[in-house]
């Protein structure tokens, strides 16, 4: 039987004082909240937010997000964090209703908060639950639908199960079109092998097209499990929605997927972790709006190209290589090459997963295809090195071959811990050069397509 969620309408009204003003204004909320599940007092149930939110004479935000803590029972709190605009500025209220058996009326309808803005309090007030004209339309607003998670918040769902010994990521590359500049966001959890507790940490990255590449890490900082992505000390990867603050960058962006997730690695490897590591894109073609912000740099970005991947996994490989072209027209190329740290598998050469999204449809048909061929013959072949790399493979009638630059001074070195402690080092660009050639056998091999992306390509090498 499919389960059910539980959807609800609530609305608080309350006052807010904002720094520096000297006085009070009032503030409303319009909220609908969603959960995938029944909600029962006695559990933790977590829930999306919608809405909208008023501030008198500054703000009135219609597109309102958050998430929602209900647990009267197990932890007696209700707590609340909502991400809306004032004035061009983003702002999370974060509050939370301390339920109490000896005042249960007040502790369940009075909702103390304070305004953050990039980890800063900028505001501070009471909500309260109107019960004379709030109650109810507040009960006749619960439904029970059947619970549909949609594919986006399935697969940027956190896939750890408190195992020690595995690492997680949520990651995002772009390119905005207007200056050229390309823009990495990378979000982590890594549970080390010897059972210590979990930390979540990342960087975030902008990859100019003439000057230096600037970036900043974060982190690292106990994990907190999310319902829908990555949430840590304000940074956030959920579905639709990228934002955080690591001085001295900070961002704000809305994601619109174009097109179906994709699977780099076999399907059945991200459902049971059975090989050393896994990579899929929730948002294999995407569009990014909103700002990236550095020192007294911005980049305002609408309708930018990118994707959105994720790992999950042992730790990093011994040496790899990953590309992202997006190749126009709704056609993108992604590819991995990598020789596993596993013993056995460290002793072949780098084994290619490589995934061609072309006129609707995916090349090679199998994704084991291109890392073992046929009973290990014909499988694609990588040269990983830098500043170039290249890949190449032949699967039906088709074969392609991929040569991938990464200039020197477009390229950013950062280092990696994996679960057990070791250290690997990446080098990655974002704004890297690629060359692809499509060719298929009519007698002899002809050219059916080719590419050429100049600093438009999202690629990385990394290694022991």
């Amino acid at each position: 039987m499919t389960p059910r969620g539980t959807v609800f309408e609530e609305t608080m009204l309350g006052r807010v004082r904002l720094v520096p003003e000297d006085r009070d204004r009032p503030l409303r909320l319009d909220l609908q909240a969603r959960a995938d599940r029944v909600l029962l007092p006695h559990r933790t149930t977590r829930a999306r937010l919608t809405g909208r939110v008023r501030i008198a004479g500054r703000a009135d935000d219609a597109e309102a997000v958050g998430e929602l803590e209900i647990s009267p029972l197990a932890r007696r709190r209700i707590r609340y964090l909502i991400t809306f605009t004032l004035e061009g500025r983003r702002l999370t209220l974060d509050g939370w209703k301390s339920v109490s058996p000896r005042h249960p009326l007040t502790s369940m309808t009075v909702l103390p908060y304070t305004l953050y803005e990039d980890g800063e309090r900028v505001g501070e007030g009471t909500l309260r639950f109107p019960l004379a004209t709030g109650l109810l339309p507040f009960l006749t607003s619960f439904r029970f639908p059947r619970a549909t998670v949609p594919a986006a918040e399935r697969d940027m769902a956190s896939r750890w199960d408190g195992k020690p010994g595995r690492t997680e990521v949520w990651y995002t590359t772009l390119t905005d079109q207007a200056t050229g500049s390309g823009v990495w966001l990378h979000h982590e959890m890594v549970a080390p092998t010897d059972g210590s507790s979990a930390y979540a940490h990342g960087w975030v990255a902008v990859f100019p097209k003439d000057g230096p590449v600037e970036h900043t890490r974060f982190g690292p900082v106990p994990w907190e499990a999310a319902p829908q992505g990555f949430v840590a000390e304000g940074i956030r990867a959920l579905p639709g929605r990228l934002t955080g603050s690591a001085e001295p960058f900070s961002w704000a962006l809305t994601e619109e997927p174009e097109g179906p997730s994709l699977h780099t690695f076999p399907g059945w490897s991200w459902r049971r972790p059975w090989l050393p590591a896994s990579q899929m894109l929730p948002a294999a073609r995407a569009r990014y709006s909103g700002t990236v912000r550095y020192g007294t740099n911005e980049l305002r970005l609408d309708g930018a190209p990118g994707a959105t991947a994720r790992i999950y996994g042992h730790g990093n490989a011994r040496r790899w290589a990953w590309l992202h072209a997006d190749l126009g027209g709704g056609d993108i190329l992604e590819v991995i090459a990598a020789i596993s740290m596993r013993r056995g598998l460290d002793r072949l050469p780098p084994l290619v997963f490589l995934r061609l999204h072309r006129n609707g449809r995916t090349w090679p048909r199998r994704v084991e295809r291109s890392a073992v061929g046929w009973a290990g013959f014909g499988r694609f072949r990588a040269d990983i090195r830098l500043p170039e790399w290249r890949v190449e493979g032949r699967a039906g009638r088709r074969r392609v071959r991929v040569t991938v630059n990464q200039p020197p001074q477009r390229t950013l070195a950062l280092g990696y811990t994996d679960p057990d402690g070791s250290a690997a080092v990446c080098r990655n660009s974002e704004t890297a050069d690629a060359v692809i050639r499509l060719e298929r056998w009519w007698g002899r091999w002809r050219p059916e397509a080719a590419w050429r992306l100049s600093g438009t390509a999202h690629a990385e090498v990394g290694e022991r």
